[in-house]
């Protein structure tokens, strides 16, 4: 058990400045603290832990060699490139996870969401690999695992009865693959991955890259399935690209369904896809979570996880410039997060858990425009990282 802890002159979510009062983990009310180890936050920005809803921590190179990409330009080039990967390079999961994690634990991020391979070639291998790192790391950061068919479900005979296996061993979340251009059946693809939740009582999160019109027929399916299985709120579509590239009417039309059912997006803000209607989507009422994605892998060699600078991405994707829509966009690498991937006692107020950064910046904009290192980070009560540097005994990871 922590010591109680005061945090003094902080400034939760950029409002005004005030004391947090810390016991057993979570906020309480300043009467429950007593003898307490205090912290000046010197009038920092005080937010909510990060929240990584987006990632792949099997499959990051952080701490290897550097991969010489000579990879083609399409998606089934990167799969393809992927897959020989994982077996010529000796990708483990376990330590490569373990590093990204504690890469990312200095800049906040205290909850990770991770789609994690299931295939064919190494079966439910990377998810017991990550399974070990979860167990390992637990007490740093929540980590929730997608069963994620990468190389395709349908087309690849057994990855189906490995998913299964995937969900028996521990993984929280079933994962799909645009049902179109990987799978060649959208209605069979979303059918099979909604019967694995239904079965399993798992939420579902999709990769839907599916442009224009074929997307949207497959965010239609996505809805019908959710609203009949009753899993508002439980389902999550990745990328969404299509989201970006519809007319106006039909793009409203699809953001309403998704807010009215409760569905989550996510969207990484990428420069070479199209960019999501931000705005639209939060004014809709619509969850919108953000994520790394990849980070520093086969596919691109590019990312380091830091959800202030990802926040950064979204607003510089979509032309924000104002003070609040900087704020709102890290709202979206927090509460949306949260939210999103379905977190409990996430905040910043008295019950909720005392997870959170703080970030050496006088307003929130100021935080995401510039994105400030040297950051304390909280969790559960306990100073993990102290102005950059790690604070107490952490995992050394090799």
């Amino acid at each position: 058990m922590t010591a109680d802890l005061i945090i003094r002159n902080a400034r939760p979510f950029g409002g005004p400045v005030e004391d947090l009062f810390i016991r057993d983990g979570r906020y309480v009310a300043a009467d429950r603290v007593h003898a307490a180890v205090e912290i000046d936050a010197a009038g920092h920005i005080a937010l909510p832990g990060f929240v990584e809803a987006h990632t792949h921590l099997d499959k990051t190179l952080i701490g290897m060699d550097w991969f010489e990409n000579r990879v083609g330009p399409t998606r089934n080039d990167r799969i393809l490139a992927d897959r020989n990967a994982k077996r010529e390079l000796g990708i483990d999961a376990r330590r490569q996870s373990a590093r990204q994690i504690m890469q990312t634990l200095a800049f906040g991020v205290l909850s990770i969401r991770s789609h994690v391979d299931v295939d064919t070639e190494i079966g439910i291998a990377n998810i017991e690999g990550v399974l070990e790192t979860r167990e390992a790391l637990g007490d740093l950061v929540d980590v929730q695992i997608v069963a994620f068919p990468q190389s395709g479900m349908l087309p690849r005979a057994g990855t189906l009865e490995l998913m299964d296996a995937a969900l028996k061993t521990g993984a929280d979340i079933v994962g799909g693959i645009d049902p179109a251009s990987i799978e060649r059946d959208p209605v069979r693809h979303l059918d099979t991955i909604f019967a694995l939740a239904d079965r399993h009582g798992k939420p579902v999160d999709i990769h839907l890259h599916e442009p224009g019109d074929l997307g949207a027929f497959c965010l239609e399916l996505i809805v019908e399935r959710t609203r009949a299985l009753s899993l508002q709120g439980r389902v999550m579509v990745s990328h969404a690209y299509c989201l970006g590239t519809l007319d106006t009417s039909r793009q409203a039309g699809l953001i309403d369904q998704l807010a009215a059912e409760r569905i989550a997006v996510m969207t990484v803000g990428s420069p070479s896809a199209p960019a999501l209607p931000l705005r639209l989507m939060r004014r809709s009422g619509l969850t919108v979570a953000s994520g790394s994605d990849g980070i520093q892998g086969t596919w691109e060699p590019y990312g380091n996880g830091d959800m202030l600078e990802r926040a950064r991405y979204l607003a510089q994707r979509n032309g924000m410039a104002n003070d609040a829509d900087l704020e709102d966009v890290a709202r979206i690498c927090t509460f949306g997060g949260a939210e999103g991937i379905g977190l409990g006692g996430y905040g910043l107020c008295e019950g909720c858990f005392a997870d959170l950064v703080l970030v050496p910046a006088r307003t929130l904009a100021e935080a995401v425009a510039l994105t400030p290192q040297g950051r304390t980070v909280i969790r559960r009560g306990r100073v993990v990282v102290k102005g950059g540097e790690p604070a107490g005994d952490l995992p050394t990871i090799e």
